[in-house]
């Protein structure tokens, strides 16, 4: 199984608990786990349900004392290199990496 088959498969499951679903939104960090368009490529191929989704974008903070969004030098599944954009060492990532259920629409 794929990874963005497993995460895919955890937010449907989830979504079900609430009963015959017909929409999802979802938040998807930009430095999540797997990338957002691929992620929701993988749910459109699994269920038949309308998806909303949004992109929270990645914030850091750095020890030159930026803060805000990095610069991201590379993306791929379960990894990302990021920079200060300020004085380009590596800044601690404080959000935009978590995938999130905002709302689920029922029959």
């Amino acid at each position: 199984m794929s990874h963005e088959t497993a995460i895919a498969k955890g937010i449907i499951d989830e979504a079900m608990k609430h009963g015959s679903v017909k929409e999802i939104s979802l938040e998807i960090g930009q430095l999540a786990h797997v990338p957002g368009h691929e992620l929701i490529e993988c749910l459109e191929r699994m269920i038949d349900w309308k998806i909303n989704h949004e992109e929270r974008k990645a914030m850091v903070k750095c020890k030159c004392g930026f803060e805000g969004p990095p610069t991201i030098l590379d993306r791929g599944h379960d990894f990302f290199m990021i920079e200060c954009p300020k004085c380009k060492a590596v800044p601690e990532l404080t959000d935009g990496t978590e995938i999130k259920i905002l709302n689920v629409v029922i029959d």
